[in-house]
């Protein structure tokens, strides 16, 4: 991970370990974003590779359930409502990920209609690499 990555708090029972991550770029384009639209969430339910985009929605916008892992939390309370950010994934995409530590980083281009951060001429994407293996 680099060192200017917001590392989200692990959520997964039995880790010790981060699997996801923010750039500072994104860190600060959901900062803008959150002041725009309230808290936010993450989804990733499809894509198997680097540059697969996230959707980003506002908070309860998209529904989660048993189908759905949640990695991490973020915190960029910097001014912000004390809410964590939740970036969720299908458990079917997590069999393709699981031994990857991933990365949500922002990029010029267009994102998808329904992720918040399309009307910014800016989009979201993953960038993934292999993990050591704890223990």
């Amino acid at each position: 991970m680099a060192p200017d990555s917001l590392a989200a708090a692990v959520t997964l029972p039995g880790e010790d370990f981060s699997r996801v991550a923010l750039t500072a770029a994104a860190a600060d384009l959901l900062r803008v974003l959150w002041r725009r639209h309230g808290p936010l969430m993450f989804h990733q339910s499809g894509g198997c590779c680097d540059g697969s985009a996230p959707m980003c929605y506002p908070a309860g916008d998209f529904q989660t359930g048993d189908s759905d892992i949640l990695l991490g939390l973020f915190d960029l309370s910097e001014g912000l409502e004390p809410q964590p950010l939740e970036f969720w994934m299908s458990r079917e995409q997590f069999a393709y990920w699981s031994h990857t530590h991933l990365t949500v980083d922002v990029v010029a281009g267009r994102g998808s209609g329904f992720s918040v951060e399309a009307p910014e001429g800016k989009r979201f994407l993953i960038r993934s690499t292999l993990m050591d293996w704890p223990g």
